[in-house]
């Protein structure tokens, strides 16, 4: 009865999407008040629905329902109540649904907090949300329809698979969704000012909360599947360049671009149409990365089998969306001209520096993801393009953005002189001089260069804040009074670029790090990274739905317990990594195998600076929300009072 009633809900949402696209968009035409009301209420409406929808079938995992072919395929009743539940969208229907329901979401919030917003604006952004969210929800409910009953129903499921048994992978998807489909928001803000004709001070402050907030959300999503990598695959790193974690990095690259080309808009009324076209990439990014994954075109871990009718539709919604925005922008873009003129020194300048290489990044890395699937589409070529590729092509873009973010805060907006906030800066440059000099003495460049740029963010950034606070030149407890009254926009910022620049640290640091492989009989040592690593014992050990073998192993006092873990259910098995660390540094071991000769086949890992990656991508996204907390950026931007005829300037 359950799966049947999420059918229905499903189906109703569909109807609701439909009707708050047609009302939305159309409703200002009318001039009717009641037709611009009715927006809002149909996305809430159409919200519930979804919620509903996902409800009915998060029921079905609990309750094992295996009359459901997609619980009976992807679940079972051994699995852990959390992995029951987190399985729903661990798979392609369930995570279709997800998408459907964070979509769903995007509405209702700007339904619920849009009310600062011209009627009329919030009635056709929420037009374009209704309309996308009904193209997904009839892809959902036509070729992946996740309600779809089995009979006979088998007496167990097939099970999850194991290594989404995690509780970091277990949330990892929803935080991701949310990044991702928060950018249909910033979308629709695009489509619809084109429509409306209108993009100004105003459309600039309103559109960045909500690329703030879908960015937040990206990042923490990336961060979070990063670390699940690193701790869970037992292979010792953090980024594989694997083609689905691109899919995810190529709106994230892009939705930076957008945040700050926002902020042009808002200060100077410049960059409009590039801020525009910014909306439309990352969105239609997003959905990319949707079709790449799901249509079977992309080989990943990540990625979802679908059958053709699936990927077909979505590669026509993809079309749709993307083909008919960008129609709209060539048609409309002669309304898009820029008011504002600024310098070449001037922060302007340095963020229109961030975008060209944060684009340029961007299409170097979407390049080597799509090119060898489509040379193999078209010409039968076999081509594999792996990890020295983006070091080699990216690396070289990143070091102008590092010396960029620095410098930008400093400038003033117009026009600026570069030598004086050069020299507010020369603790950072100095700093970031002597560790690349340090680093570089003991034959480590590039790890000099990269722990150098990470510190000239991280401490540029630092000094911004002091110049803020006055720090040092009046009494402590007037720099404490300042921090109060500081913007809280600018504090996220500052927060942002260190957590940037600690990534950086940390991305660097792993470079220096020292590993082996080795095969050790209980009671044998070896030395590694200045540690003696020591295999004391092998032995078994129970597991809820799963068996394992344990190896102890001292390192300097510590004791770490990596296992090997059998899951009967999926004749699979997987390594679990026993990782400490001291916020600085990673000890790490992997129990690989058990040769026939006996013992224990360990990878051991000595990882400098590795936390600082996800404490770095954490302090960003904390960045994000303190900014989003300022009252400046949940209020829209006063319109300019137009002057009287006759006037003198």
């Amino acid at each position: 009865m359950i799966p049947e009633l999420g059918h229905f809900v499903l189906a109703c949402a569909v109807a609701l999407a439909c009707a708050q696209g047609v009302v939305g968009l159309f409703g200002p035409s009318l001039r009717d008040p009641r037709a611009l009301a009715a927006a809002p209420v149909l996305a809430l409406s159409h919200f519930a629905a979804a919620v509903l929808a996902m409800l009915a079938l998060i029921w079905a995992g609990v309750v094992s329902d295996f009359t459901v072919e997609n619980i009976a395929d992807f679940s079972s009743s051994a699995v852990p109540l959390l992995y029951r539940i987190t399985g729903v969208w661990g798979n392609h229907d369930g995570s279709i649904l997800l998408w459907c329901v964070i979509l769903s979401l995007c509405g209702a919030t700007v339904a619920l907090f849009g009310g600062n917003l011209p009627a009329s604006l919030r009635s056709r952004v929420l037009g374009v949300l209704g309309l996308v969210s009904a193209g997904f929800l009839l892809f959902t409910i036509a070729v992946s329809d996740p309600f779809t009953r089995l009979w006979p129903p088998p007496t167990d499921g097939a099970g999850i698979n194991p290594i989404l048994q995690d509780p970091g992978l277990a949330f990892h998807p929803p935080v991701l969704y949310t990044g991702y489909v928060g950018f249909s928001v910033a979308f629709a803000f695009a489509i619809a000012a084109l429509i409306e004709g209108r993009i100004d001070a105003a459309w600039g402050r309103w559109v960045r909360p909500w690329a703030l907030l879908s960015w937040c959300f990206l990042t923490g999503g990336i961060a979070l599947g990063s670390w699940w990598s690193y701790y869970t695959l037992g292979w010792g790193g953090y980024w594989f360049w694997d083609p689905v974690e691109n899919a995810a990095l190529l709106p994230w690259l892009t939705g930076t671009a957008l945040l700050h080309c926002a902020i042009v808009v808002e200060k100077r009324e410049s960059l409009k149409a590039w801020t525009v076209l910014l909306a439309i990439a990352t969105f239609s990014l997003s959905l990319s990365g949707t079709f790449l994954v799901r249509s079977g075109i992309l080989n990943s871990v990540h990625s979802f089998a679908a059958a053709p009718d699936q990927g077909l539709f979505i590669l026509v919604l993809l079309g749709l969306t993307i083909g008919g925005s960008l129609l709209l922008f060539a048609i409309r873009a002669p309304v898009l001209a820029a008011a504002g003129i600024y310098a070449p020194i001037s922060r302007e300048s340095a963020l229109v520096l961030n975008n060209i290489f944060l684009c340029a990044i961007a299409a170097v890395v979407f390049t080597g993801t799509l090119y060898p699937p489509f040379a193999n589409l078209l010409f039968g070529i076999q081509l594999s393009v792996g990890a020295p590729f983006y070091n080699q092509t990216v690396l070289p873009l990143t070091a102008p953005i590092i010396l960029a973010m620095g410098c930008g805060p400093l400038l003033a907006w117009k026009r600026a002189d570069l030598l004086p906030a050069l020299q507010r800066l020369w603790l950072a440059g100095g700093a970031a001089l002597l560790v690349f000099l340090a680093l570089s003495a003991t034959r480590h460049v590039i790890a000099g260069l990269g722990l150098a740029g990470g510190a000239w963010v991280v401490l540029a950034a630092l000094i911004d804040l002091a110049d803020r606070l006055r720090l040092f030149r009046v009494p402590l407890g007037n720099s404490l009074a300042r921090l109060g009254t500081l913007p809280r926009a600018a504090l996220g910022a500052a927060l942002g670029h260190i957590g940037f620049g600690v990534s950086v640290l940390g991305i660097a640091g792993m470079t220096l790090a020292s590993q082996t492989v080795v095969v050790l009989q209980p009671g044998q040592s070896t030395q590694l990274g200045g540690y003696t690593w020591t295999l004391q014992d092998i032995h078994d050990a129970p597991g809820p739905n799963y068996t394992q073998r344990v190896a102890d192993i001292t390192v300097n006092g510590l004791t770490l317990h990596p296992s090997r873990r059998f899951f009967a259910a999926q004749h699979v098995t997987t390594n679990d990594a026993a990782i400490h660390t001291n916020g600085f540094q990673d000890i790490y071991a992997v129990f690989a195998d058990e040769p026939a000769s006996g013992g224990a086949e360990l990878r051991l890992n000595n990882h400098p600076l590795a936390p600082e990656i996800w404490f770095g991508g954490l302090i960003m996204a904390l960045g994000g929300f303190v900014s989003l907390s300022d009252r400046r950026l949940r209020v829209g931007a006063p319109s300019r009072k137009r002057k009287p005829e006759g006037a003198v300037a």
